[in-house]
């Protein structure tokens, strides 16, 4: 089994005023649409770790089928919750899908194609980390397997990069036929871009 961690805890300090995850992306939440995307692949379990506007983003994901997780430290940046959801997701997990949540574009076949790799190339007892991959630029959600998590819940740096980079023998590329994992948005200008 495989949990997803949606990361869903930062200011968005780039967008200015708005919590971008509360964007209105064709009608939607951009949090929702992103959470409903995941909820509907083939992830065992789904976690929202949760910090800025918790209250807001539990209001809009209230009827999605997700564990929600509080961070306390989100203030403290990426890694924080990275490590609350890696903390709080199942005992019985094999892996752990790192999602970072304001990729408007993501589809539920998107990260069935991830999960399906993850799963082709796992051998147990073996480490492993995949990547999805787009003309040569890796992109995000990176799935980690069983055998990391203490390596991430011990993890000093923002995100997993460098993380990744220690371990890039154990790093398999998914190469993707769009770029759907790859758009996000980070800044009123991104955001006029795609609406």
């Amino acid at each position: 089994m495989v949990s997803a961690v949606i990361l869903a805890a930062g200011e968005s300090q780039r967008m200015g005023k708005e919590n971008k995850l509360l964007l209105p992306i064709e009608g939607e939440a951009l949090i929702r649409r992103f959470v409903k995307s995941v909820c509907l692949s083939e992830v065992a379990e789904v976690l929202v770790v949760l910090g800025y506007e918790a209250e807001k983003i539990k209001e809009v994901l209230i009827d999605q089928p997700v564990d929600f997780v509080y961070n306390p430290s989100y203030m403290m940046g990426m890694t924080t919750s990275i490590k609350t959801g890696i903390s709080a997701s199942s005992k019985n997990s094999d892996g752990y899908m790192i999602c970072l949540s304001d990729l408007p574009f993501a589809e539920t076949s998107d990260f069935n194609i991830l999960l399906r790799a993850f799963s082709s190339f796992r051998v147990k007892g073996n480490a492993l980390v995949t990547i999805p991959v787009f003309k040569g630029k890796p992109g995000n959600p990176v799935m980690f397997s069983f055998e990391f998590r203490e390596k991430i819940l011990e993890h000093v740096g923002e995100g997993c990069r460098e993380l990744i980079a220690k371990n890039y023998r154990n790093v398999r590329e998914v190469i993707m036929e769009n770029d759907n994992l790859f758009c996000d948005i980070d800044t009123p200008e991104d955001y006029k871009k795609i609406t």
